[in-house]
């Protein structure tokens, strides 16, 4: 029993880990993908490039493409009274909010929105507004909303934007180095620390006539179908646009990121299936105890002319009973855990509000369940064949056994 406890413990241990391991990754791929599109195109050299229009219109005919926006971003310094703060300002078209999920992850605005009555109650949404007619808003990040200390209270109060001028000959003269505009803010969002902290979103239009360039863009972003093929798309447009242009999906415009989750989840895997090992000890040990205690009934097997494989196999098949009990129990307790976590956030983050999330995320995969089992599975067999191999041949050469005994 105390055996098989020690399996069931680390096999669960193992299956909680992975599962919280895989929570904690969707909430981040799914956090990044509310403002990354599904694919990117931008040059291979240099920041900017005039597109072209007919390209456009090809990859906008595309099967599997659903939305197709252009993007302009630069970097600007903005004031805000007293505070100022160096940010990343990005012009983006009215199809942006289709190609990213920035819409929904709206913290602060100047305006709702009524969404629809589903169950008797009427739920307010936050407005995501860039133009209104002729009037352009910006829509902050939280992190530089909180070191501007903007106040959306505050009607009358603008962003000051200063924006290098690419024909500047000296800075001699700041006035003419910047281009300056002002414009009010609508609204402020709240991805994560990267996105929040860099990025002001404003109408395409204000940014061209902030950096006096009405035909460059930084980027095309493209939003694909849910049941499309992103690779046979990419590969498309490859061949569309030539090699001129840089064509990444969204785990290339972030790689470094979801190596390090990978490598992380498995560099712990690897820590606890070492655990795991020491805990089978335990099994050696069973096992050993057992083979002694047995001696007897060893003897007697011989004696009716049982061979030492046939002995072997019987502490074996003991040695995988304890093993296969306790990893399916442990299976079984980490899969009733993560369920209870994943529907009733049982444990919570603390520090509520602080995190995106209150309770730690939970994930559950077949495929860890798989790997798990065939761990533990492979461990405890070895675990199994060293005792019943070794210490029943040194059993063999036996005492004779009396007539009393």
């Amino acid at each position: 029993m105390i055996s098989m406890l020690g399996v069931l413990i680390g096999t669960g241990a193992l299956i909680v880990v992975l599962s919280v391991f895989n929570g904690f990754e969707s909430l981040v791929i799914s956090l990044y993908n509310s403002f990354d599109p599904d694919l990117k195109i931008s040059i291979t050299e240099g920041k900017s490039f005039i597109p072209d229009s007919a390209k456009i219109g090809s990859i906008r005919q595309m099967e599997g493409i659903t939305a197709v926006s252009l993007t302009l971003e630069e970097n600007a310094l903005i004031k805000y009274h007293d505070k100022q703060f160096i940010a990343t300002i990005k012009g983006v078209d009215e199809s942006f909010v289709k190609v990213s999920g920035v819409d929904t992850m709206m913290a602060e605005a100047r305006q709702e929105e009524t969404s629809k009555q589903l169950t008797g109650e009427t739920k307010k949404q936050l407005k995501f507004e860039l133009t209104s007619g002729d009037t352009d808003f910006a829509v902050v990040g939280g992190g530089i909303a909180y070191n501007l200390q903007l106040n959306m209270g505050d009607f009358f109060s603008q962003l000051d934007i200063y924006a290098p001028r690419k024909d500047a000959g000296s800075l001699n003269h700041p006035e003419e180095a910047f281009n300056r505009k002002f414009i009010s803010p609508s609204g402020i969002f709240a991805i994560q620390q990267e996105f929040d902290s860099k990025y002001i979103l404003v109408p395409l239009r204000f940014a061209r006539e902030m950096l006096n360039d009405e035909n460059h863009i930084s980027a095309i972003e493209i939003a694909i179908a849910k049941n499309a093929d992103v690779d046979e798309i990419k590969n498309k447009l490859e061949q569309l646009l030539g090699p001129q242009y840089k064509i990444q999906s969204r785990f290339e415009q972030h790689a470094l990121l979801y190596r390090i989750m990978k490598s992380e989840k498995w560099a712990v895997f690897l820590i606890l299936a070492f655990i795991l090992l020491i805990a089978t000890f335990n099994v050696v040990g069973s096992l050993t105890m057992l083979i002694i205690e047995k001696k007897k009934d060893i003897a007697v097997f011989y004696s009716m002319g049982a061979d030492p494989g046939l002995v072997r196999k019987i502490f074996f098949a003991e040695g995988l009973m304890i093993t296969f009990t306790g990893a399916v129990l442990g299976l079984i307790t980490g899969g009733v855990i993560c369920f209870i976590q994943q529907h009733y956030g049982v444990i919570q983050l603390g520090n509520s509000g602080s995190f995106v999330v209150d309770a730690y995320p939970v994930e559950m995969k077949l495929k860890d369940f798989f790997s798990v089992f065939i761990t533990v599975f492979l461990i405890g067999s070895f675990a199994s064949w060293y005792p019943a191999k070794k210490l029943v041949e040194r059993k063999i050469n036996l005492d004779p056994i009396s007539v009393d005994e």
